[in-house]
């Protein structure tokens, strides 16, 4: 639902704020007072294609803006601001859109850019507009199927047959990615056995490579390594003199010096730490001379690994860890491959099922919207017959897509296509509703289609515009019947010249044109009650103030008036 409408600078509005009520909402004004200004403003807002020259002179930017409120009950709304992580403040949303006169423009919810078909697609679960303009769903065969199933009330059908349908098709896709693969199969686990085979035969471990390489450098410089060894050995303990006797000497002079002067215990203390420590070194690099031995053959074992080792990093991995870890991951390959057969049988097991499970569906389905398309399709034309289109004729397609060699081929959403045809006049052939010349025609289509479908449909915003054209008496009178109708459940804006639509309203606008300035200017503002009858009597009579056209309107208000 609509309300709060705040338009910038757009054609001849120079700034527009409006509040807007539930049920059914009358614009009326003189000719030319800028009606369709409006409906104009809310396509843009709705993501209608336009040209900067909808900007107002003078001004370098238009900026049209929105409160909306939704039925949190409406999956399709709730579902598209999940999906773009938009959240809604208790069911309200701001909607903005601005357009500079560079052409370069923006659109907004709540705040979160979005492109113009997110704009389009999002207002489209909210809004239909109808008369001479984009924005209607009417025109758009998609949504006929969906209409149709709102009226057979198999929504829920549908939709379960296209989730079915949808893991359908990723089950084709797996088989033939399956079938496909099955030619590279074998040489690929030839390629993996050979691999599995060559690492495990060499069987690295963890680190080994750092370790080895570390070993074999301390071979290869053996002779070295002795010498600074022997030359540490004998500084530390055996040369004359040595650190040790050095230390020894040093610890008796300090130990011998504490009783004259006691501040030097804690001195001794850390030098017999000292002493102690080099003393544990010293046996410690003693033994690692002791255990030094040269070993020829060992470098060259070491060598012959390290080029196994080099060999498998090459194919496998930049280390020990990454080789093992292709092994693993070769080994559940070759697992999944030799199920493979297995799986596909599997598979091909699945896809019958799902295939017969979708059969049946579809031909439930078939049935219901062949049923529901007569009913629907003479209702319409039953209230086409009241809107001052007595020799029209409604159809609903129901439209096979072919038979396959199990049966009806199926799509998404079932085995056939819906389409929606009109023939206006006898004699006339049936006819796309995009083939309509006169937006007064489509749009008592639509009032038509939503009369009928007023308490299923989750659109919840109805804007008609042109819907008097051609019309008048009795005709009017039952426009502005279905009006009120789908008003009590809808919110309905209709801009309109007849008096006997306008009293219908629960809430009526008057636009108005005048000069400020030596600028033209548009505004909309709510008739108080008691200036209502004088409205009425204006597009009764084109007099607002003559006593017959003024006790026409009363008549009128009193006898069709929302409150009546």
């Amino acid at each position: 639902m609509l309300e709060e409408l705040i338009v910038k600078d757009y054609a001849l509005i120079e700034r527009l704020s409006v509040s807007f009520d539930s049920g059914l909402n009358i614009l009326s004004g003189e000719t030319g007072a800028g009606k369709s200004i409006i409906v104009g403003a809310v396509s843009f807002l709705l993501g209608a294609k336009v040209d900067v020259d909808i900007i107002r002179t003078g001004s370098e930017e238009t900026s049209v803006s929105a409160v909306l409120r939704y039925d949190p009950q409406n999956q399709e709304v709730y579902n598209w601001l999940s999906v773009k992580d938009i959240q809604a403040d208790e069911g309200r949303l701001i909607v903005r859109r601005n357009l500079k006169r560079s052409g370069r423009g923006s659109a907004y919810i709540q705040e979160v850019p979005v492109t113009l078909n997110d704009l389009r697609e999002f207002t489209s679960f909210l809004f239909d507009i109808h008369g001479q303009h984009d924005h209607q769903s009417l025109l758009r065969k998609e949504t006929h199927r969906k209409y149709l199933d709102r009226f057979a009330g198999i929504e829920n059908l549908v939709q379960e047959f296209n989730t079915l349908f949808l893991i359908l098709s990723e089950r084709r896709k797996d088989l033939e990615a399956s079938l496909e693969s099955e030619r590279d199969r074998n040489k690929r686990l030839e390629l993996l056995a050979y691999s599995v085979e060559e690492i495990k035969k060499v069987n690295p471990k963890s680190g080994e490579s750092q370790e080895l390489e570390n070993e074999a450098t301390r071979l290869g410089d053996f002779e070295k390594l002795s010498t600074h060894i022997n030359n540490a050995v004998s500084a530390i303990m055996e040369a004359e003199p040595s650190v040790l006797a050095l230390l020894r000497k040093t610890r008796t002079s300090l130990e011998s010096a504490v009783p004259m002067d006691n501040h030097l215990e804690p001195l001794t203390n850390r030098l017999n730490d000292l002493y102690y420590e080099i003393e544990d070194l010293a046996e410690q690099v003693r033994m690692y001379r002791d255990n030094l031995r040269y070993d020829p053959g060992r470098l060259e074992e070491l060598e012959e690994r390290l080029a196994l080792l080099y060999r498998l990093k090459k194919k496998y991995g930049e280390d020990e860890d990454a080789i093992l870890t292709y092994c693993k991951e070769a080994e559940q390959e070759i697992e999944s491959l030799n199920h493979l057969e297995e799986d596909r049988e599997k598979l091909k097991a699945d896809i019958e099922n799902l295939e017969r499970d979708i059969m049946e569906r579809s031909g439930e389905i078939r049935k219901r919207r062949s049923a529901a398309a007569e009913i629907l399709a003479s209702q319409i034309t039953d209230i086409l017959h009241s809107l001052g289109m007595p020799k029209a004729k409604f159809t609903v397609k129901v439209i096979p897509k072919g038979l396959g060699p199990r049966g009806f081929i199926c799509g998404p959403w079932g085995s056939e296509d819906v389409e929606f045809l009109i023939s206006p006049n006898m004699g006339e052939p049936e006819k796309e509703l995009i083939k309509i010349a006169s937006g007064g025609e489509l749009s008592r289509v639509m009032l038509a289609i939503k009369t009928v479908l007023a308490h299923s449909d989750t659109v919840e915003t109805l804007i008609f515009d042109e819907i008097d054209t051609g019309i008048g008496g009795e005709v009017a009178l039952a426009v502005g019947e279905h009006l009120a109708k789908i008003g009590a459940l809808k919110q309905i804006f209709c801009i309109t010249h007849l008096a006997s639509i306008a009293v219908r309203a629960d809430n009526h606008l008057k636009v108005d044109k005048y000069v400020e300035g030596e600028r033209t200017v548009t505004t909309v503002k709510p008739i108080p009650q008691e200036e209502r009858r004088r409205e009425i009597a204006r597009m009764l009579a084109g007099d607002s103030a003559g006593s017959a056209a003024l006790a026409h309107a009363e008549e009128l208000l009193s006898k069709y008036g929302s409150g009546n």
